[in-house]
């Protein structure tokens, strides 16, 4: 078990949104708490993770030092956590708030190619 990190973030380095929310939790986990990983990489290879990239695309994705996986919003409540936005993560877990968080992440996930002007045509993505 690797515990030089409290969560590894999965992100798409091609994404203009994602990169602008991956730029600023980098710049505020002055612990070096998060282990970045950019699945846009030429050499990025999602094999030996036991996952696909269009899998890894789908939604973002965390992952412990103890190797469970995390997903979707729950990933951004672990990585707001490690850089100091603790109450704002407990918002984030009460039921009405957490519901819309979750569909409105899904809908975001769904279609962020479309929404970043990343796609012409079929631009939904479907979790695998």
């Amino acid at each position: 078990m690797n515990s030089d990190y409290t969560i590894e973030m999965f992100y798409d380095g091609d994404c203009p949104l994602c990169m602008r929310e991956t730029q600023f939790i980098r710049k505020l986990d002055h612990g070096g708490r998060i282990r970045f990983t950019n699945i846009a990489a030429s050499d990025f290879d999602p094999v030996p993770l036991g996952k696909t990239h269009d899998n890894l695309m789908a939604e973002i994705h965390g992952r412990l030092p103890d190797g469970q996986w995390l997903t979707g919003v729950e990933v951004f409540r672990r990585l707001y956590d490690c850089i100091g936005f603790g109450p704002l993560v407990l918002l984030t877990r009460l039921p009405l708030v957490r519901q819309l968080l979750n569909v409105g992440y899904r809908f975001f996930a769904k279609n962020r190619l479309q929404l970043t002007g990343r796609c012409s045509e079929n631009c939904s993505i479907t979790p695998a």
